[in-house]
Protein backbone atom coordinates (compact mmCIF):
# COMPACT_ATOMS: atom_id res chain seq x y z
CA UNK A 1 0.00 0.00 0.00
CA UNK A 2 0.94 3.63 -0.53
CA UNK A 3 1.72 5.54 2.63
CA UNK A 4 -1.48 7.50 1.83
CA UNK A 5 -3.78 4.45 1.87
CA UNK A 6 -3.95 2.08 4.83
CA UNK A 7 -5.96 -1.15 5.03
CA UNK A 8 -7.03 -2.50 8.42
CA UNK A 9 -9.01 -5.74 8.78
CA UNK A 10 -10.86 -6.86 11.89
CA UNK A 11 -12.96 -9.58 10.32
CA UNK A 12 -15.61 -9.42 9.09
CA UNK A 13 -15.08 -5.65 8.73
CA UNK A 14 -12.30 -3.97 6.78
CA UNK A 15 -11.35 -0.30 6.90
CA UNK A 16 -9.65 1.58 4.07
CA UNK A 17 -8.17 4.79 5.44
CA UNK A 18 -7.05 7.70 3.30
CA UNK A 19 -4.05 8.58 5.39
CA UNK A 20 -2.50 12.00 5.12
CA UNK A 21 -4.13 14.08 7.85
CA UNK A 22 -1.60 16.89 7.66
CA UNK A 23 -2.90 17.67 4.15
CA UNK A 24 -6.54 16.60 4.43
CA UNK A 25 -5.84 13.07 3.18
CA UNK A 26 -5.09 14.06 -0.41
CA UNK A 27 -3.96 11.42 -2.91
CA UNK A 28 -1.18 11.63 -5.48
CA UNK A 29 -1.09 9.30 -8.47
CA UNK A 30 0.47 6.54 -6.37
CA UNK A 31 -2.26 7.01 -3.78
CA UNK A 32 -5.00 6.60 -6.38
CA UNK A 33 -3.37 3.42 -7.62
CA UNK A 34 -3.00 2.17 -4.06
CA UNK A 35 -6.68 2.80 -3.43
CA UNK A 36 -7.54 0.67 -6.46
CA UNK A 37 -5.23 -2.10 -5.26
CA UNK A 38 -6.70 -1.96 -1.75
CA UNK A 39 -10.30 -2.25 -2.91
CA UNK A 40 -9.54 -4.95 -5.46
CA UNK A 41 -7.64 -6.93 -2.84
CA UNK A 42 -10.47 -6.72 -0.31
CA UNK A 43 -12.99 -7.72 -2.95
CA UNK A 44 -11.20 -11.03 -3.31
CA UNK A 45 -11.37 -11.86 0.41
CA UNK A 46 -14.12 -14.13 1.67
CA UNK A 47 -13.48 -13.25 5.32
CA UNK A 48 -14.48 -9.61 4.72
CA UNK A 49 -18.21 -8.87 4.62
CA UNK A 50 -18.30 -5.05 4.70
CA UNK A 51 -15.84 -2.21 4.12
CA UNK A 52 -15.65 1.20 5.81
CA UNK A 53 -13.88 3.93 3.86
CA UNK A 54 -12.75 6.95 5.88
CA UNK A 55 -10.07 9.57 6.32
CA UNK A 56 -7.51 9.86 9.10
CA UNK A 57 -7.47 12.62 11.71
CA UNK A 58 -11.11 13.65 12.02
CA UNK A 59 -10.76 16.86 9.98
CA UNK A 60 -11.29 15.45 6.49
CA UNK A 61 -12.50 12.46 4.54
CA UNK A 62 -10.34 13.59 1.64
CA UNK A 63 -9.65 16.79 -0.26
CA UNK A 64 -9.06 14.69 -3.39
CA UNK A 65 -6.01 14.90 -5.59
CA UNK A 66 -2.75 16.42 -4.40
CA UNK A 67 -2.60 19.66 -6.35
CA UNK A 68 0.96 20.23 -5.14
CA UNK A 69 2.07 17.19 -7.14
CA UNK A 70 0.43 18.28 -10.40
CA UNK A 71 3.51 20.02 -11.77
CA UNK A 72 5.40 16.74 -11.55
CA UNK A 73 2.63 14.22 -12.14
CA UNK A 74 0.01 15.95 -14.30
CA UNK A 75 1.81 18.28 -16.70
CA UNK A 76 2.31 16.55 -20.07
CA UNK A 77 -0.62 15.09 -22.06
CA UNK A 78 0.72 11.62 -21.30
CA UNK A 79 0.88 12.42 -17.59
CA UNK A 80 -2.66 13.76 -17.65
CA UNK A 81 -3.99 10.59 -19.26
CA UNK A 82 -2.05 8.34 -16.88
CA UNK A 83 -3.27 10.27 -13.85
CA UNK A 84 -6.86 10.20 -15.12
CA UNK A 85 -6.61 6.45 -15.66
CA UNK A 86 -5.40 6.03 -12.07
CA UNK A 87 -8.41 7.97 -10.72
CA UNK A 88 -10.82 6.02 -12.94
CA UNK A 89 -9.31 2.70 -11.84
CA UNK A 90 -9.67 3.64 -8.18
CA UNK A 91 -13.26 4.75 -8.58
CA UNK A 92 -14.13 1.62 -10.52
CA UNK A 93 -12.56 -0.54 -7.82
CA UNK A 94 -14.54 1.20 -5.07
CA UNK A 95 -17.79 0.95 -7.01
CA UNK A 96 -17.24 -2.67 -8.06
CA UNK A 97 -16.14 -3.93 -4.65
CA UNK A 98 -17.88 -7.24 -3.98
CA UNK A 99 -18.65 -6.25 -0.40
CA UNK A 100 -20.95 -3.41 0.73
CA UNK A 101 -19.02 -0.19 1.27
CA UNK A 102 -19.81 2.68 3.64
CA UNK A 103 -18.05 6.05 3.52
CA UNK A 104 -17.75 7.44 7.06
CA UNK A 105 -17.18 11.14 6.51
CA UNK A 106 -15.71 13.59 9.00
CA UNK A 107 -14.84 17.15 8.05
CA UNK A 108 -14.37 18.14 4.43
CA UNK A 109 -15.11 15.86 1.50
CA UNK A 110 -14.28 17.68 -1.72
CA UNK A 111 -13.03 17.05 -5.24
CA UNK A 112 -11.70 13.55 -5.58
CA UNK A 113 -12.82 12.81 -2.04
CA UNK A 114 -16.39 13.54 -3.10
CA UNK A 115 -15.93 11.21 -6.06
CA UNK A 116 -14.67 8.38 -3.84
CA UNK A 117 -17.61 8.81 -1.48
CA UNK A 118 -20.05 8.76 -4.41
CA UNK A 119 -18.68 5.37 -5.46
CA UNK A 120 -19.45 3.84 -2.04
CA UNK A 121 -22.79 2.13 -1.50
CA UNK A 122 -23.72 4.30 1.49
CA UNK A 123 -22.42 7.56 2.91
CA UNK A 124 -22.77 8.86 6.48
CA UNK A 125 -21.34 12.09 7.76
CA UNK A 126 -20.82 14.37 10.72
CA UNK A 127 -22.88 17.51 11.26
CA UNK A 128 -19.85 19.69 10.52
CA UNK A 129 -18.99 17.94 7.26
CA UNK A 130 -18.75 19.99 4.07
CA UNK A 131 -18.95 18.80 0.48
CA UNK A 132 -18.10 20.23 -2.90
CA UNK A 133 -15.87 20.39 -5.95
CA UNK A 134 -14.56 23.94 -6.41
CA UNK A 135 -12.38 22.95 -9.35
CA UNK A 136 -13.71 25.74 -11.57
CA UNK A 137 -11.38 27.98 -9.55
CA UNK A 138 -8.45 25.89 -10.80
CA UNK A 139 -9.58 25.84 -14.42
CA UNK A 140 -9.93 22.05 -14.30
CA UNK A 141 -12.70 19.70 -15.32
CA UNK A 142 -13.94 16.38 -13.99
CA UNK A 143 -13.62 13.64 -16.57
CA UNK A 144 -16.62 11.64 -17.72
CA UNK A 145 -15.46 8.70 -15.58
CA UNK A 146 -15.33 10.96 -12.52
CA UNK A 147 -18.71 12.56 -13.20
CA UNK A 148 -20.66 9.36 -13.80
CA UNK A 149 -20.97 8.12 -10.18
CA UNK A 150 -22.03 11.58 -9.00
CA UNK A 151 -24.55 11.89 -11.82
CA UNK A 152 -26.05 8.47 -11.08
CA UNK A 153 -26.27 9.32 -7.40
CA UNK A 154 -27.61 12.88 -7.54
CA UNK A 155 -28.90 13.61 -11.02
CA UNK A 156 -27.86 16.57 -13.20
CA UNK A 157 -29.30 19.43 -11.13
CA UNK A 158 -27.36 18.93 -7.89
CA UNK A 159 -24.19 17.94 -9.76
CA UNK A 160 -24.25 21.08 -11.88
CA UNK A 161 -25.03 23.20 -8.81
CA UNK A 162 -21.93 21.82 -7.09
CA UNK A 163 -19.70 22.25 -10.16
CA UNK A 164 -20.95 25.57 -11.48
CA UNK A 165 -21.23 27.39 -8.17
CA UNK A 166 -18.02 26.01 -6.71
CA UNK A 167 -19.65 26.37 -3.29
CA UNK A 168 -19.39 23.90 -0.46
CA UNK A 169 -22.65 22.47 0.87
CA UNK A 170 -23.28 21.50 4.47
CA UNK A 171 -24.45 18.18 5.88
CA UNK A 172 -28.12 19.19 5.93
CA UNK A 173 -28.06 20.10 2.24
CA UNK A 174 -26.09 16.93 1.45
CA UNK A 175 -28.81 14.87 3.13
CA UNK A 176 -31.55 16.75 1.28
CA UNK A 177 -30.08 16.12 -2.19
CA UNK A 178 -29.27 12.47 -1.41
CA UNK A 179 -25.53 12.79 -1.22
CA UNK A 180 -25.48 11.21 2.25
CA UNK A 181 -27.79 8.66 3.83
CA UNK A 182 -27.45 9.72 7.47
CA UNK A 183 -26.02 12.57 9.53
CA UNK A 184 -24.77 12.18 13.09
CA UNK A 185 -23.06 14.50 15.56
CA UNK A 186 -19.33 14.95 15.18
CA UNK A 187 -18.76 13.01 18.38
CA UNK A 188 -20.95 10.07 17.34
CA UNK A 189 -20.37 9.66 13.60
CA UNK A 190 -17.50 7.17 13.77
CA UNK A 191 -19.17 4.93 16.36
CA UNK A 192 -22.53 5.11 14.61
CA UNK A 193 -20.93 4.63 11.21
CA UNK A 194 -19.18 1.47 12.31
CA UNK A 195 -22.41 0.34 13.94
CA UNK A 196 -24.04 0.55 10.51
CA UNK A 197 -21.13 -1.32 8.93
CA UNK A 198 -21.45 -4.04 11.58
CA UNK A 199 -25.19 -4.42 10.90
CA UNK A 200 -24.46 -4.81 7.21
CA UNK A 201 -21.74 -7.37 7.90
CA UNK A 202 -24.20 -9.35 10.05
CA UNK A 203 -26.50 -9.84 7.06
CA UNK A 204 -26.37 -12.71 4.60
CA UNK A 205 -23.28 -11.98 2.48
CA UNK A 206 -24.60 -13.53 -0.73
CA UNK A 207 -27.81 -11.52 -0.47
CA UNK A 208 -25.88 -8.29 0.12
CA UNK A 209 -23.76 -8.98 -2.95
CA UNK A 210 -26.77 -9.82 -5.08
CA UNK A 211 -28.59 -6.66 -4.06
CA UNK A 212 -25.55 -4.56 -4.97
CA UNK A 213 -25.41 -6.28 -8.34
CA UNK A 214 -29.13 -5.94 -9.02
CA UNK A 215 -29.32 -2.25 -8.13
CA UNK A 216 -26.35 -1.36 -10.31
CA UNK A 217 -27.72 -3.44 -13.17
CA UNK A 218 -31.10 -1.72 -13.02
CA UNK A 219 -29.39 1.66 -13.29
CA UNK A 220 -28.25 0.66 -16.78
CA UNK A 221 -31.81 1.17 -18.03
CA UNK A 222 -31.84 -1.74 -20.49
CA UNK A 223 -34.19 -4.72 -20.48
CA UNK A 224 -33.35 -7.63 -18.20
CA UNK A 225 -32.70 -11.03 -19.73
CA UNK A 226 -34.54 -14.15 -18.56
CA UNK A 227 -31.28 -15.37 -17.02
CA UNK A 228 -30.91 -12.16 -15.04
CA UNK A 229 -34.47 -12.38 -13.75
CA UNK A 230 -33.92 -16.00 -12.73
CA UNK A 231 -30.81 -15.05 -10.76
CA UNK A 232 -32.99 -13.13 -8.32
CA UNK A 233 -34.52 -16.46 -7.24
CA UNK A 234 -31.23 -18.26 -6.63
CA UNK A 235 -31.10 -17.05 -3.02
CA UNK A 236 -33.82 -19.57 -2.11
CA UNK A 237 -31.38 -22.39 -2.76
CA UNK A 238 -28.55 -21.09 -0.56
CA UNK A 239 -27.42 -21.94 2.95
CA UNK A 240 -27.84 -18.24 3.81
CA UNK A 241 -31.57 -18.54 3.16
CA UNK A 242 -31.96 -21.79 5.08
CA UNK A 243 -30.08 -20.39 8.09
CA UNK A 244 -31.93 -17.09 7.98
CA UNK A 245 -35.34 -18.77 7.72
CA UNK A 246 -34.55 -21.05 10.63
CA UNK A 247 -33.34 -18.15 12.77
CA UNK A 248 -36.44 -16.12 11.96
CA UNK A 249 -38.80 -18.97 12.83
CA UNK A 250 -37.00 -19.49 16.12
CA UNK A 251 -36.81 -15.83 17.17
CA UNK A 252 -39.85 -14.29 15.48
CA UNK A 253 -38.21 -10.90 15.13
CA UNK A 254 -41.03 -8.34 15.68
CA UNK A 255 -39.34 -5.89 13.30
CA UNK A 256 -39.58 -8.36 10.43
CA UNK A 257 -42.92 -9.67 9.26
CA UNK A 258 -41.78 -11.57 6.19
CA UNK A 259 -41.21 -10.78 2.57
Amino acid sequence: MSERVVVEVATPIATVRLDGPERHNVLDVAGWRALADAMNGLSERDDVLAVAVRGTGGRAFSAGSDIGAFAEQRSTPEDVRSYSDAIASAMQAVGACRHPTVAIIEGICVGGGLEIAACCDLRVCAESSRFGAPINRLGLTMSHDELEPLLQLLGPGPVLEILLSGELIDAERALTVGLVNRVWSDAAVVEQGYGLVARIAAGAPLVNRWHKKFVRRLLERRPLTDEERAEAHEAFGTADYREGRTAFLEKRDPDFQGS
